[in-house]
């Protein structure tokens, strides 16, 4: 019986010692620090071009966060594959024998997953709002204005549970193809598009992304945005009830099926 302090262990040699996992999380740092700077710069060359409504609704903390909708694309590639490598090489096996307890299995290499992905995203967050605020100029605001430090925090904690909701996912799925195969275009395409689209904003706003996301925002329907029935937290809460579902779905897959 393998103990949990050993689990965690051994799940940390596999993320560190997997190349492609630590690539995914500098490019979920890079991309979203990156183009949140760039558009930065945008809004700042081109702020007198908005219209009324867009200067008054004008957001600086949520276009700090311009570039997470890229950005957590990396964090989903780097969900599914702490869990779908496993299964594709064939070392899920390996590893079911060395630790017959399913549960302490699943949650442990979750556990070690979603603690460093946590780690990223709250650098990520940080880097991003610094970088982005030094571009704005003029129209920056501070970490210490009302609300924005909630934000800049929730931003890291959105990119944590997008990974740990990828690997929930992947857990069910046992498929690192199928499953980015499924997240990558509903997380880039389906939901974006469905938030656009006026009879279909009232079920897009309850997506763990879209709904997530609100944790960043500081000033209410930034950028003439709609208006949701939740606020900041609430949105939080409704992305945590998806990850949790997704959890549930993945350990039941694992608890019944063989590897």
């Amino acid at each position: 019986m393998a103990s949990l302090p050993a689990v965690l262990q051994s799940e940390w040699t596999k993320i560190r010692t997997v190349s492609s996992t630590i690539w995914t999380l500098a490019a979920a740092f890079l991309v979203t620090v990156a183009v949140s700077a760039a558009l930065c710069a945008l809004f700042r060359s081109t702020f007198d071009d908005l219209s009324p409504a867009q200067r008054l609704t004008f957001d600086p903390t949520l276009a700090s966060f311009s570039g997470m909708t890229l950005g957590q694309l990396a964090m989903v590639v780097f969900g599914v594959l702490v869990v779908g490598t496993e299964y594709s090489s064939g070392m899920i096996r390996t590893s079911l024998a060395a630790v017959p307890q399913r549960g302490t299995f699943l949650f442990g290499k979750l556990a070690v997953a979603t603690v460093l992905a946590l780690a990223v995203g709250m650098a990520t967050s940080f880097a991003a709002f610094f970088l982005g605020q030094a571009l704005l100029g003029e129209h920056r605001t501070t970490i210490g204005a009302e609300n924005v430090l909630r934000a800049v925090v929730g931003g890291g904690l959105y990119m944590g549970l997008i990974a740990l909701f990828s690997m929930a996912v992947a857990t069910m799925l046992r498929s690192s193809m199928l499953s980015l195969g499924i997240l990558m275009p509903f997380f880039f395409l389906v939901s974006q598009i469905l938030a656009a689209v006026p009879k279909a904003k009232t079920v897009a706003r309850y997506f763990p992304d879209q709904a997530g996301a609100r944790i960043m925002q500081v000033v209410p329907d930034a950028l003439g945005g709609t208006k949701v029935p939740y606020g900041p937290w609430e949105g939080l809460g409704i992305m945590l009830i998806w990850v949790l579902v997704a959890l549930a779905g993945g350990y039941a897959v694992l608890k019944r099926r063989d590897a």
